[in-house]
């Protein structure tokens, strides 16, 4: 039985099928997104979504749907799917799925009557173009298929309405029809491997609706173009290719291409597989060979934070030493230009904020376990020595190094940590002052960094850094810990924020701990009863004032509940590493167990990958952006640290 797979019960219960999505991405940025009815729920949604960098750095839907009708004996059965205002479905295509199945790639199988017709959907690699493939599995008399293209020609951020600016013009090519709807979009050429014939027959279908973006209090209606539709004929057991792309391509080799292109893709026949496709679907490549890693999907880009965070996870953890290395090349491009006061030419976000270096020097310690110490100073010696000259001589414009060793960055008018969220102009969570995961990340830099040191025989540099670090833990402890015993959150003069929040966890995490066996152990229990859900960490305590953990209602509801309670599953690859970093072979089944938590969403919101967030409550649904790379990163270093722990003695 196929681990992806949904039989026909699931399907066509459109309050099942419609909260599951599905993501196709190539390495470029662009995408394919939908449920898996193929019944459009956000405006990020389209089957074809691609950057525009002629017209800004958005994603842009120009190919929103392709409806496919089944026309036998005259009469037609149309197998789409859309949501209009007043709760009206039309034409629903859904009550003909007899199963969906996306081990490989994604595989719809239809019957309409005595016609069973297979749709199987791809993204090309390397091309922003999306491949689908026909397959007349049975049919007992003619059968002619029809394609009505839905187009929207827009921003992921905005909707298109009726207008008399679109233009209605297209030309043929080879096996379809290209046309532009607005002047600045490139043309859309969309192309079948077998002839057919294009009817021009324009028309506007009004007020289809996104009922996710209702769910999020935004606008949720717009109007997509249809510029007529293709006919073709089909035999039984014959297929037929569609492309959708910005650029032409041959429709004699569309059958290859399709083929060639399944034959790169690994099965998604377990949790692993699954996790190894979600984390290939961040790999951004840029036409000037930049490498990034996208935060996540639909709509997050390359952030800088969540890149170093992430990198470890989406790469070395599945034995991609390369690609780490590709991204932390560009990345420490950008990471130097900041540091040296240039012009930023890398497209890496937030590069400003004043951790990013500190989760760099983490990251490059990640590298040095898989790929060793000498190798790591190799490669990145001389940015780790940079690192901490830059830090240390207070060229940050927002990290100070304070004569306690300890570091301190203004976080009150402006987010500065991930904890980012904002409500009027200001942070819903104002994290200012000595900040605990900053200085626990800056203990651990100092500590693998003076060990780097010692191994290539520089020991003044060395004493230096471990006096430092000394200082360091000394004013962390007296600083943080409290009588109860876990962390405060962040001081700042006299402010000390109370909250039991999972930032303390990573004090234990990091290889190098400011504090003692007791110390860690006492974090790890509190973290455990008032943080530790099914999907990770709580970012507050229930017993803290302002919990908030349900992610619904209006921008500005979320916001507030963005970091006030909801669970972040990252936070629980830290809050494991720490266990078994603590407890050691003791724990291995205790983690497992967490992890039978994080695969049961495997097939649940988005197919195959981790949400962006998740109620602090049960039954804890999954919310924000459909995949997230830190948290998909962090189950697979999970999952490599369980095996490295499963082997020692």
């Amino acid at each position: 039985m196929s681990y992806l797979r949904f039989e026909k019960a699931v399907m066509t219960n459109l309050e099942e099928s419609l909260r599951r999505e599905l993501l196709r991405t190539n390495r470029s940025g662009a995408y394919s997104a939908s449920t898996l009815v193929d019944c459009n729920t956000r405006k990020y949604h389209g089957l074809l979504v691609v950057p525009v960098p002629e017209l800004d750095d958005e994603n842009h839907v120009l190919l929103s749907s392709l409806d496919c009708t089944v026309v036998q004996h005259g009469a037609e059965f149309n197998l789409g799917l859309h949501k209009y205002q007043g709760n009206s479905y039309s034409p629903k295509g859904h009550k003909y799925i007899r199963e969906f199945d996306a081990s490989l790639v994604p595989t719809t199988t239809y019957r309409v009557g005595g016609v069973i017709l297979k749709r199987e959907t791809i993204f090309q690699a390397y091309e922003d173009r999306i491949l689908i493939r026909y397959t007349l599995e049975d049919a007992h008399s003619a059968t002619t298929l029809r394609f009505r293209p839905f187009l929207a020609f827009r921003s992921v951020r905005q909707f298109t309405h009726e207008n008399m600016v679109a233009s209605r013009e297209y030309s043929a090519v080879d096996g379809g029809i290209k046309t532009c709807m607005y002047q600045g979009y490139p043309d859309l050429y969309m192309q079948f491997s077998k002839k057919n014939e294009f009817i021009f027959q324009p028309d506007w279908y009004r007020g289809i609706e996104y009922p996710k973006e209702q769910e999020r209090g935004y606008a949720s209606n717009e109007d997509l173009y249809v510029p007529g539709y293709f006919e073709m004929p089909i035999r039984k057991g014959e297929s037929i290719v569609f492309a959708a792309s910005t650029s032409q391509c041959k429709p004699s080799g569309l059958k290859k291409l399709f083929d060639e292109e399944i034959s790169l893709r690994v099965p998604r026949d377990n949790f692993y597989h699954c996790l190894v496709t979600a984390a290939h679907q961040f790999h951004n490549r840029q036409p000037n060979d930049d490498r990034y890693l996208l935060a996540g999907y639909p709509w997050f880009k390359a952030r800088a934070r969540d890149t170093f965070i992430a990198l470890p996870g989406l790469t070395l953890a599945i034995d991609e030493q390369d690609y780490f290395e590709l991204v932390m090349k560009t990345a420490e491009k950008g990471l130097r230009q900041f540091m040296n006061g240039e012009e930023m030419t890398v497209k890496i976000y937030e590069m400003e904020q004043p951790d990013v270096p500190l989760w760099a020097v983490w990251a490059i310690q990640q590298y040095a376990h898989y790929a060793g110490r000498d190798k790591a100073f190799e490669m990145y010696g001389a940015l780790l020595q940079d690192i901490v000259t830059f830090i240390e001589s207070g060229k940050h414009p927002n990290l100070r190094l304070d004569d306690n060793g300890l570091l301190y960055s203004n976080g009150r008018d402006r987010a500065v940590t991930w904890m980012n969220s904002t409500a009027n102009g200001r942070p819903v969570v104002p994290r200012s002052g000595y900040i605990v995961e900053f200085n626990a990340l800056w203990y651990n830099a100092l500590k693998f960094c003076a060990s780097m040191a010692t191994d290539k025989g520089d020991q003044e540099v060395a004493d230096k850094l471990e006096a430092m670090a000394a200082r360091t833990k000394q004013s962390f402890v007296d600083t943080f810990v409290n009588e109860y015993g876990y962390l405060l959150d962040y001081v700042d003069g006299p402010m000390m924020d109370w909250s039991v929040r999972p930032n303390m966890i990573f004090a234990v995490a990091l290889d190098y701990s400011p504090l003692n066996q007791q110390q860690m152990k006492s974090v790890v229990d509190i973290c455990t009863r008032e943080l530790l859900t099914p999907k990770g960490l709580r970012s507050l305590s229930p017993k803290s004032g302002g919990y908030n953990p349900m992610y619904v209602g209006p921008q500005t509801q979320r916001d507030y509940a963005y970091h006030q309670g909801t669970a972040w599953p990252w936070l629980g690859g830290f809050y494991m590493e720490a266990c078994l970093k603590l407890y050691k072979r003791t724990r291995l089944s205790f983690v497992e167990r967490q992890m039978v938590g994080y695969e049961d969403e495997i097939d649940y919101h988005a197919i195959g990958t981790i949400s962006e967030l998740f109620d602090g409550n049960p039954p804890f649904h999954g919310r924000g952006a459909m995949s997230f790379a830190m948290n998909v990163a962090e189950i697979l270093r999970t999952m490599k640290l369980l095996e490295k722990y499963s082997y020692q003695k």
